[in-house]
C-alpha cells in the first residue's frame, strides 16, 4: 500500500493557522519541504483551507490543513471563528504561525485560547526569526509552546518537524469494540434479524466487525435470529457473557434475556469505539424536551440503497413521534453530506457510523456540542425509547 492509499481518516491531520504576513504559507512550505501554498507578497492570499495529503517524517502520512488569515478583515468575528472551531475539530495538532517582528496580536491569542478550549495540542513558530535581535519568553504562552524558525533561512525548521512528532503521539490508541470485556471461555450471543433491510447473502459490517473483536479475545460468538433465541439460550450448556442485539428487535430480545445477563446493541457498541458513547447517552435526554415543530437531523453515514420501511427514514421517526406525541419535523442527510449549521435543530440522531472513520464522526459530533446541539445515535434512542438504554449501558459503567 502506497504513501498516497493511507486513507484521509487515518492520516494524522495537521492545521496550520495565523494572521495574514505573518509568513505562514512559507513555513508550511518549509517544514513540508513542498510548494504547497501560494506564496506572495498580497496579504491574504489564502482564502479556504488548503488540504494536502504528504509524508512527513518523521511522523509519516499526515493531511496538512493551511488557513486563511485569521485576521482577514472579510470575515471578521462569529463566521470566522466558526470556520476556524470546524477546521479544529478535524485538526490533531495546531501550529500557529506568529511574525517575530510584530509578536502576538489580539487575533493570535484568540486562537491560542481557541487551541485550549478544545484540548488540542498546539505549537506557535515565531517566524521571521532571523530578523529579529532578542528573543524575550512571551508571558501569555507557555515557554514549551514556543519555538523560533526562520522560513526563509530553514532556521529551527528541522528541529520543528522532530517537535510535531513527539506532540503527536502515534501509537494505535484504538478502543476494542468488545473484546476486552470477553475472556477466553466466555460465550457471547449475537441477535442478527434477516429481515427485507439486511444486505443479500452478507452480514453487516458492524456485525462482522463484532464477530472478528470477539474472537480476537479468544471467546466465542454464537449468531441467531430474534426468532429463536428463548429456545437458544434455553438449550445453551453454559450462560452466556452477554448478548448483543441489532437495536431493531431490542424491545423483543429484552423479554427473552434473563436479568442477570448483560444486554447491548451493536449500534452502542459502535458507539462506544468511535468515542461518543458518553456524549451520546447524554444527549438522547433531549428526547424529553422535543416540542412541537422541533426540527430533527436523522444523518446516516452511508448511501446504502433505502427499503421503504428503513430505520433512519421511516421507523426511527415513526418511534420519535409515537413517543413524545408531538409534531416533529425530520430531516435526513446521508452520505458525506452533513450540514455545517445545526442550529435549526433540536437534536442530531447519527447512525452507528460504521462506513465513517472515527474521526468523522467525533468531527461531527464536535462540530454539534459547538453549536450546542444535543448529539445521539440510533441505537441509543431507540434503547432510551423502549426503557431499556439503563440496562444496555451498565457493561460500560465503570468507563
Amino acid at each position: 500500500m502506497g504513501m498516497n492509499d493511507t486513507p484521509s481518516a487515518d492520516r494524522i491531520h495537521i492545521g496550520f493557522f495565523g494572521c495574514r504576513n505573518a509568513g505562514k504559507s512559507s513555513v508550511v512550505n518549509a517544514v513540508t519541504g513542498q510548494e504547497l501554498a501560494v506564496v506572495s507578497d498580497t496579504l491574504g492570499t489564502t482564502t479556504d483551507p488548503v488540504m494536502k495529503a504528504m509524508e512527513l517524517l518523521p511522523l509519516g502520512p499526515v493531511m496538512i490543513i493551511d488557513t486563511p488569515g485569521f485576521d482577514d478583515e472579510g470575515e471578521l468575528g462569529e463566521k470566522r471563528i466558526k470556520k476556524t472551531k470546524q477546521v479544529l475539530n478535524r485538526v490533531d495538532l495546531a501550529i500557529l504561525v506568529v511574525d517575530a517582528q510584530v509578536g502576538m496580536k489580539k487575533a493570535d491569542d484568540e486562537l491560542v485560547s481557541l487551541f485550549r478550549e478544545k484540548e488540542i495540542p498546539y505549537l506557535v513558530l515565531m517566524n521571521k526569526a532571523d530578523l529579529i535581535e532578542g528573543r524575550e519568553a512571551d508571558s501569555r504562552l507557555d515557554e514549551g509552546h514556543v519555538r523560533y524558525v526562520s522560513a526563509s533561512t530553514g532556521e529551527g525548521i528541522e528541529a520543528c518537524k522532530e517537535t510535531i512528532g513527539k506532540l503527536v503521539s502515534v501509537e494505535d490508541t484504538r478502543r476494542r469494540i468488545v473484546g476486552d470485556l470477553l475472556g477466553p471461555s466466555d460465550v457471547a450471543v449475537l441477535v442478527v434479524p434477516i429481515d427485507s433491510a439486511a444486505p443479500k447473502g452478507r452480514l453487516i459490517l458492524p456485525q462482522q466487525q463484532t464477530i472478528r473483536d470477539i474472537l480476537e479475545a479468544d471467546a466465542t460468538a454464537v449468531v441467531g435470529k430474534e426468532s429463536g433465541l428463548r429456545e437458544m439460550l434455553a438449550g445453551m450448556g453454559k450462560k452466556p457473557s452477554m448478548v448483543i442485539t441489532d437495536s431493531q428487535v431490542f424491545a423483543q430480545v429484552s423479554k427473552c434475556v434473563p436479568a442477570d445477563i448483560p444486554l447491548t446493541s451493536f449500534s452502542i457498541l459502535m458507539a462506544r469505539v468511535k468515542g461518543y458513547l458518553e456524549t451520546a447517552v447524554k444527549g438522547v435526554e433531549a428526547v424529553e424536551r422535543l416540542k412541537d415543530g422541533d426540527r430533527i437531523l436523522i444523518s446516516e453515514g452511508c448511501t446504502h440503497h433505502r427499503q421503504c420501511e428503513d430505520i433512519g427514514s421511516v421507523k426511527i421517526p415513526r418511534w420519535l413521534r409515537d413517543y413524545t406525541g408531538k409534531e416533529l419535523e425530520i430531516e435526513l442527510s446521508a452520505g458525506r453530506g452533513f450540514p455545517e449549521d445545526l442550529s435549526p435543530y433540536a437534536l442530531v440522531i447519527h447512525c452507528g457510523g460504521c462506513m465513517l472513520q472515527e474521526r468523522e464522526v467525533r468531527y461531527r459530533m464536535k462540530c454539534a456540542a459547538d453549536q450546542g446541539v444535543p448529539f445521539t445515535n440510533y441505537g441509543i434512542t431507540i434503547a432510551y425509547m423502549q426503557g431499556i438504554l439503563r440496562r444496555s449501558i451498565e457493561l460500560f459503567q465503570k468507563e
